[in-house]
């Protein structure tokens, strides 16, 4: 009963969200976009003929957002094990980016070329158990700095979600060893209850 409750509760805030109906209005697929579109006025993630690499890019919002700012000379590369609806200007890859195949054809997918910016908004399935939880958010940052090394082109971005906590600060300086600037972001659209953060990487130096 208590769960129902809960879960009743949310979808109630999830109605009453101004970024949920903003979204709506604007035709993004998530309140998400929201995130990214204020991180991107304050430092220029996105500019005309950018290569962009979305990694779990379901529902799309963050894709959206990203096709129309590098425009038809630029190109996004979106990946996730969850099906997504196609988006004009967007290639999707379906899979789990952690298995061979999926690293291939991302590859395949850039033609030789390297990416300007890898972004992720990637959590796990949250548990409610931070000692659970946590790992496994880090873990999925880890995946993606992984990758970046591997396309990045010289000078360019990380921007991944992460979460308040133990292995944060490590994974930081991790960052910090490929990338000369490394700072955090909390957009108006991250809940404020939330321990979601975004690391934001630049200047990425092979």
């Amino acid at each position: 009963m208590a769960r129902n409750r809960s879960k009743s509760s949310w979808v109630q805030a999830h109605r009453r969200d101004p970024f949920v109906k903003r979204a709506r209005r604007d035709g993004y697929r998530s309140r998400a976009a929201y995130k990214l579109v204020e991180i991107d006025r304050r430092d220029r993630l996105f500019w005309p003929g950018g290569i962009v690499l979305d990694l779990g890019a379901a529902p799309g919002g963050w894709a959206q957002v990203a096709a129309g700012a590098v425009g038809p000379s630029g190109r996004v590369i979106a990946v996730d094990i969850l099906p997504m609806k196609p988006i004009r200007g967007v290639e999707f890859i379906r899979g789990d980016f952690r298995e061979a195949s999926v690293l291939q054809a991302v590859h395949r997918r850039l033609h030789g070329t390297q990416a300007t910016l890898v972004m992720s908004d990637m959590a796990p399935n949250i548990t409610g158990i931070r000692e659970v939880d946590q790992p496994r958010a880090i873990y999925l940052a880890e995946l993606a700095l992984e990758l970046a090394r591997s396309v990045a082109a010289p000078g360019a971005m990380l921007l991944v979600k992460v979460f308040q906590g133990e292995g944060l600060e490590d994974f930081r300086r991790d960052v910090e060893r490929s990338f000369r600037k490394v700072c955090t972001r909390k957009p108006g659209a991250s809940r404020s209850q939330s321990r979601e953060l975004y690391l934001l990487a630049e200047k990425f130096s092979v």
